[in-house]
């Protein structure tokens, strides 16, 4: 069964968008993931609404493992992941495994088109304070989206990367494909990284 999630994890990071006929395969979480909260840390609580505007506090997932993923429709990486984490999805048993989106979308309207649009998988939150005057950003470090911590089902940190790859080795228990397809030259730090 390992054998099966590495072959797939495989696939998922070579085939993340095909944007440029040359793409760089680098291990990203050396430059972009440094900061993030450490293995073994307790991952502070937040609370925010989900698209139908209900409030969800991440503590609400605890008993189960957790891809939270910080993102942005404007951001062309973090939609260029949206295949891997559709797939993470599909292979990881909703029993088991809470799939949790924040995002720094400035615009809720745009936000709530996009998610449906894109069968965006698992609970969907909205930070009305954007991405860099995010309190909640600040509290898990993001400095880079899309970024993603692995939490455990006690609320700690098993992973925290800006690689899908990685997320889905850690997530599924497979050996890790240690790179990423990298299609553009950094990750979006606010919203003029949009193409």
């Amino acid at each position: 069964m390992k054998r099966i999630f590495a072959i797939i994890i495989g696939l998922l990071c070579l085939g993340t968008g095909l944007r440029a006929q040359t793409a760089v395969q680098e291990d990203l979480d050396p430059q972009y993931a440094a900061d993030l909260i450490a293995k073994g840390q307790a991952v502070p609580d937040f609370t925010l609404n989900d698209i139908d505007g209900k409030s969800v506090k991440l503590s609400d997932f605890r008993g189960k493992t957790v891809l939270l993923l910080f993102w942005a429709s404007w951001c062309p990486d973090c939609r260029a992941e949206i295949p891997q984490i559709k797939a993470m999805n599909t292979l990881a048993s909703p029993d088991k495994v809470a799939f949790v989106s924040v995002s720094f979308d400035r615009d809720i309207d745009t936000w709530k088109k996009f998610v449906p649009e894109n069968s965006l998988p698992g609970v969907q939150l909205f930070d009305p304070e954007g991405m860099k005057e995010s309190k909640i950003g600040e509290a898990y470090h993001i400095k880079w989206i899309p970024s993603m911590y692995v939490i455990d089902p006690e609320g700690k940190v098993i992973l925290g990367t800006v690689m899908a790859g990685k997320a889905a080795a850690a997530l599924l228990g497979a050996p890790s494909t240690g790179t990423r397809s990298l299609f553009t030259n950094d990750l979006c730090t606010d919203e003029n990284c949009e193409n």
